[in-house]
């Protein structure tokens, strides 16, 4: 008799295990895209941005704060700030884009 109750009472622990398993899998699907941290916000613009080889990579700095996204540094082209400032806009977790972006012989924005 004992032993049955034990089988019973063993596979009653498998079933809620198994249903509260999947219940977190929805959950976790359904509570959407998460925030990302600053540095790997940052890195996912620069690996966007840095694609292209026109783009002056070691003239270009990139940071993040809470999905606010700096870009600063020189640039040929005016068509480039504009460019670069819409590609970043485009990364998933980017909230707004800070343009300190400047041509050479202009000097650098102040930041807002």
């Amino acid at each position: 008799m004992r032993r049955g109750l034990r089988r019973f009472a063993r596979a009653g622990r498998q079933v809620r295990a198994t249903s509260y398993g999947a219940a977190q899998s929805i959950r976790h699907r359904s509570e959407g895209p998460r925030d990302l941290d600053d540095v790997t916000l940052a890195r996912k613009v620069e690996t966007e941005l840095f694609r292209d080889p026109e783009v002056p990579k070691g003239q270009i700095s990139i940071n993040a704060q809470r999905g606010l996204v700096q870009l600063r540094g020189e640039v040929p082209n005016a068509d480039m700030v504009t460019a670069l400032v819409e590609q970043a806009r485009t990364v998933s977790g980017v909230r707004d884009v800070e343009s300190l972006l400047h041509l050479p012989g202009v000097e650098a924005p102040m930041h807002q």
